[in-house]
């Protein structure tokens, strides 16, 4: 298990493609009306994390593939040569941080609340979703010269925060460790690079801030992204009508001055904040932030 709680936020970027699509409307990118920003569920965020932990060979439980929980048990019970459901989770990364509900048939039945817990995220600029028309490869019925149509949903340029927070008392019931909290950053990193699919194409990752309390701290800062502030390249308020132009990564920054005052004003249950960004990120008045 781990001791110390950490809080994590998480800036990335998504150029013409969808960043989460919803399939009971037509899978349409996730968002908010009123305020226009575009929406990312914590389910979207946990499964590019465990697609990268599949792809470097960890162990996970929910690896994707369309079968039943009972199947998906047997495979692993017989792989890892385990006794029972909780030894079988206790190996498997995701449900170590995710947590998992677990249900053997009348055999075994337990439920882990993950100590990694993400809030949904939330797009920093405001966005026009946009709706793409093209042919599709083949046509509807043999011997038609005229192909179907396809269409689909995309987003221009969608600067998305998400957040989460470690929490050291659950990790006492699934054993996560501060290993697994490594490996959970560099997933979420990298698996955000390698998004490659045809719909994903295009997420970049721009900043992972990271915030170890004290061993004895039981506190964390509320709406994190909150203290996240998107300018203009030099540092400048950024109109609606900008942040809807926004194309690139050269078309904008990121001002965490308030973060730092806040960071600032904690610092006696703070133990250290790491901070890793892209190296063409543009962050406003960096310097009270110790950097790892």
């Amino acid at each position: 298990m781990f001791k110390k709680r950490r809080q994590y936020i998480f800036v990335y970027a998504v150029k013409d493609a969808n960043p989460n699509g919803d399939p009971l409307n037509d899978n349409h990118p996730r968002y908010d009306e009123e305020t226009e920003q575009i929406q990312v569920s914590d389910v979207r965020i946990k499964r590019t994390v465990r697609d990268e932990w599949v792809r470097i060979g960890e162990t996970v439980f929910v690896d994707g593939e369309p079968k039943t929980m009972a199947n998906r048990y047997n495979e692993l019970k017989k792989t890892l040569n385990t006794v029972n459901g909780k030894d079988t989770m206790a190996k498997c990364i995701d449900t170590r941080l995710f947590g998992v509900t677990f249900s053997h048939g009348n055999k075994e039945t337990f439920s882990w609340t993950g100590p990694v817990q993400f809030q949904w995220g939330r797009s920093l600029n405001k966005q026009r979703v946009q709706m793409i028309q093209g042919t599709a490869a083949f046509s509807t019925k043999e011997g038609n010269e005229q192909r179907s149509f396809r269409s689909e949903y995309i987003v221009p340029y969608s600067i998305i925060a998400t957040t989460a927070i470690a929490n050291e008392t659950a990790s006492e019931t699934t054993s996560a460790s501060d290993d697994d909290l490594e490996a959970l950053k560099e997933a979420l990193w990298e698996g955000t690079r390698n998004l490659i699919t045809r719909s994903k194409m295009e997420h970049r990752p721009l900043l992972l801030m990271e915030i170890t309390y004290n061993e004895d701290a039981r506190t964390h800062i509320s709406a994190l992204e909150e203290y996240l502030k998107l300018t203009t390249p030099n540092g400048e308020k950024m109109t609606d009508d900008e942040q809807l132009k926004i194309r690139s990564i050269n078309d904008f920054g990121i001002d965490i001055s308030d973060l730092q005052a806040k960071l600032a004003n904690m610092k006696d249950v703070i133990e250290d904040i790491n901070i890793q960004t892209d190296d063409r990120l543009t962050l406003i008045d960096l310097s009270a932030v110790q950097q790892g």
